[in-house]
């Protein structure tokens, strides 16, 4: 009988386990794929254009960490543009890096980054401000990073207007 119960408990600890790791996963594909963010940037014209770029699939082996569209950014501002797209996946976020030539095999997570914020939307347009005094000659890319796995998803590199 207690075999029988032991049995059971560990099932049940790993049926946990097991569906928990798969929400993890699933989650974002039936939840949150649908979502297109629409920001638009107000006063564009006023605004100071620092750099431009190009989100690209980093590693095309790799059919899940992918991403494409533009990026722009302004003096305090930056903006994913509409034609941004990435994979969906849990609690990406918006870095700015140091490194012009970011690759799957970058160590992003130990460069001198600046986290803008966790991704709104896995596409569409998207602002984000930027920290105030933040010398944007230093960033040289755009960086779409997964801090729950430590995966690049997508890099834009940054060409100085």
């Amino acid at each position: 009988m207690a075999k029988t119960i032991g049995i059971f408990v560990i099932g049940g600890l790993f049926g946990i386990a097991a569906g928990f790791a798969l929400g993890i996963f699933v989650y974002p594909y039936i939840f949150l794929a649908d979502i297109v963010a629409v920001e638009k940037v107000e006063q564009s014209a006023a605004r100071k254009l620092v750099a431009k770029g190009t989100f690209i699939h980093a590693n095309p082996s790799d059919p899940i960490h992918h991403g494409k569209g533009g990026v722009t950014v302004y003096e305090n501002l930056l903006h994913l543009e509409g034609d941004f797209e990435v994979g969906p996946g849990p609690k990406f976020h918006v870095y700015l890096v140091p490194d012009p030539n970011v690759t799957p095999s970058t160590k992003v997570a130990d460069t001198m980054y600046v986290d803008l914020g966790r991704l709104k939307a896995f596409k569409g347009s998207q602002n984000y401000e930027l920290p105030a005094g933040l010398n944007l000659a230093g960033y040289k890319s755009v960086v779409i990073w997964c801090e729950h796995f430590g995966v690049l998803i997508s890099p834009a590199a940054l060409k100085f207007q």
